[in-house]
């Protein structure tokens, strides 16, 4: 059953952030995950959401997702987007 990590992110460093946006997508297509959102603009219809930057990454299982996470390519990455942006992660189980 698919697996989301669904991100909300405000990006505090462009350039950093830049540098992180390079690296990540070959990391998330090493564990089969792929972007169904990537960034683009939100328009918040009910709620609270203070419309930062959407991003959700399908993988195959939350098993899958988590070994992207925790995966030696990613790790230095996270810090990477933790020093330009914060923000919230999420990883959902699909139906």
């Amino acid at each position: 059953m698919s697996a989301y990590v669904l991100g909300q992110i405000n990006i505090t460093d462009v350039e950093t952030f830049k540098r992180y946006s390079e690296k990540v997508a070959l990391t998330v297509q090493q564990y089969g995950g792929r972007y169904l959102v990537r960034g683009g603009p939100v328009e918040k219809l009910e709620g609270s959401f203070s419309g930062r930057r959407m991003v959700v990454i399908e993988f195959r299982s939350v098993e899958a997702a988590k070994q992207w996470y925790t995966s030696e390519e990613y790790a230095p990455l996270i810090e990477l987007r933790r020093s330009a942006s914060d923000g919230d992660l999420l990883l959902v189980d699909g139906v």
